[in-house]
């Protein structure tokens, strides 16, 4: 048998991240109106709303919380990056 047709359990690959790493700003803005709309779906009573309303009221919550999570992280990196090249160009200006 050859080494590459065993699984090597110790390496480290492809570490999976959280299902809301990659959204961006439109993803992010996204969940936010889904957690709204789940919010006002539990608010009405209508089908499908949990039997305790504070665990509806919890997990839209949660979902609009990550969104707003989401958005901040990547209104603020783009906002960096922005200030950062702002001052790359002025270094260079300068030399």
């Amino acid at each position: 048998m050859a080494d590459s047709d065993v699984e090597q359990t110790g390496e480290r690959g492809y570490a999976p991240g959280a299902w809301w790493a990659e959204l961006g700003t439109w993803g992010a803005v996204a969940l936010i109106v889904f957690g709204a709309v789940a919010a006002v779906w539990v608010f009405f009573r209508l089908p499908g709303t949990p039997v305790e309303l504070a665990s509806g009221y919890y997990q839209a919550a949660r979902v609009v919380a990550i969104g707003l999570v989401t958005v901040g992280c990547t209104l603020l990196a783009r906002r960096r990056a922005r200030a950062a090249a702002i001052e790359d160009v002025s270094e260079q200006e300068r030399v």
